[in-house]
């Protein structure tokens, strides 16, 4: 997987798109390049859209091609919060729980490693684990927090 992805996920339609322009030779602006990777949440995405539409690099046909992937990232994050927000209207104790459960078990878990890691002798955790668990706090904390800041930002 391309080292330029952050936290080893799949990257961002529109990011990706990009990386795909930058590696056929085409010419991108810096600040372009800079803001995509720092993209969170659908106001980022709107400006990363002006970023885009201004770029003086970029041809019309690549603008365009990068604008869709921009509107795919937006329409993902909108089901996800849609998905989020039907979760969060039903009765079930566990539907409406189950990513604040999840987020604290594998945060126990990461701690439980941790103890034992540092007052056992001999214990070992493979790195198979650590990155398994790595990656799935990663997206726990990241999604959890991430889509958490940006509901709460479409609320304002």
């Amino acid at each position: 997987m391309s080292k330029n992805l952050k936290n080893n996920g799949k990257g961002t339609a529109v990011g990706n798109a990009l990386r795909f322009l930058v590696k056929q030779g085409k010419a991108v602006s810096k600040p372009l390049l800079e803001a995509v990777g720092g993209v969170t949440g659908i106001g980022g995405l709107k400006e990363l859209g002006a970023l885009i539409s201004g770029d003086e690099y970029l041809s019309d046909s690549d603008k365009e091609l990068l604008l869709k992937e921009l509107e795919y990232d937006m329409i993902e994050m909108q089901e996800v919060t849609k998905r989020w927000e039907s979760d969060n209207a039903t009765d079930s104790y566990m539907t409406r729980n189950v990513r604040p459960l999840t987020l604290g078990f594998l945060t126990v878990t990461l701690f439980m490693y941790i103890i034992l890691d540092s007052s056992m002798e001999g214990f070992k955790v493979d790195d198979e684990w650590i990155s398994l668990l790595k990656g799935l706090m990663m997206l726990a904390y990241g999604g959890y927090f991430g889509v958490r800041s940006a509901e709460k930002i479409f609320k304002k």
